[in-house]
């Protein structure tokens, strides 16, 4: 028995020897690759000649909007010049507003934040812009430009959560988003009837859309795409599409109430 242990110690420290030759510097690391990752995923990103172009219309007629009561803060009465909600903003053509057009799918490799700061307002009580989109890293500027207290209130499911208060008018503060997630919703605790929505990409190519309802995604490498319509009120919808070099491809979407 003293023999098969003294075996079995031999063996054990065998194996730690290996494995501490194993650790030498002139033998690489093992990395684990993420599924979607390698290569392909960290190399920078093409950009091209290419166009997604389109609009989105809205087939029904949208619930009327509502007259926001912001009685509860007498400042709120005095400053806004728009107490209607924003759920649905149709234009005279039947063009839908306030809609996240994005390429979901047939990008590959990463893209560098823009250096561009992307400015959320509050002004009058209400968040302008009340959809817009930023890429990851990419830097929004938060400002309060009302003389009372707002507060900014992230609630994402991919990102950090953060709840600041901005009680002076005039008070700004920077935040980025280090996680692709489409859409992370803004609300002001203070003021219930303030809100906002941020769709964070990995890349440049995403839009809102106005009360036209048109959109347009330029400067892709030529390919095969997904592309995809998020509305606040009506979900999201996706297409398929394909765009050859320097060529336009047209792609309409139809969101439907009643």
């Amino acid at each position: 028995m003293r023999h098969r242990t003294l075996w079995i110690i031999v063996s054990l420290a065998a194996i730690v020897v290996a494995g501490a030759c194993n650790s030498r510097s002139d033998v690489p690391p093992v990395s684990i690759i993420p599924e979607g990752g390698g290569a392909a995923a960290n190399a920078i990103g093409e950009t091209g000649t290419s166009t997604v172009s389109g609009s989105i219309t809205l087939q029904g007629t949208p619930p009327a909007a509502e007259t926001i009561r912001m009685n509860s803060d007498p400042v709120c009465v005095k400053a806004a010049t728009n107490t209607e909600t924003e759920y649905y903003v149709v234009g005279d053509g039947g063009g839908l507003g306030n809609v996240f057009v994005y390429v979901k799918e047939g990008l590959s490799g990463s893209y560098p934040a823009s250096t561009e700061t992307v400015t959320l307002d509050q002004q009058g009580c209400r968040y302008t812009p009340h959809v817009f989109g930023v890429q990851v890293g990419q830097t929004v500027q938060i400002t309060n430009s009302d003389p009372t207290l707002h507060n900014i209130h992230a609630t994402p499911a991919m990102n950090a959560e953060f709840n600041t208060g901005q009680p002076i008018q005039g008070m700004s503060m920077e935040r980025t988003f280090d996680e692709v997630e489409v859409m992370v919703p803004f609300k002001c605790d203070v003021h219930g009837w303030m809100n906002a929505y941020v769709g964070v990409l990995s890349h440049p190519y995403f839009a809102t859309t106005g009360p036209d309802g048109a959109f347009d995604l330029s400067s892709l490498p030529a390919g095969n795409y997904v592309v995809a319509a998020w509305h606040e009120m009506l979900g999201e919808q996706t297409q398929n599409v394909t765009v050859g070099d320097g060529a336009t491809a047209e792609v309409s979407f139809t969101f439907t109430v009643g």
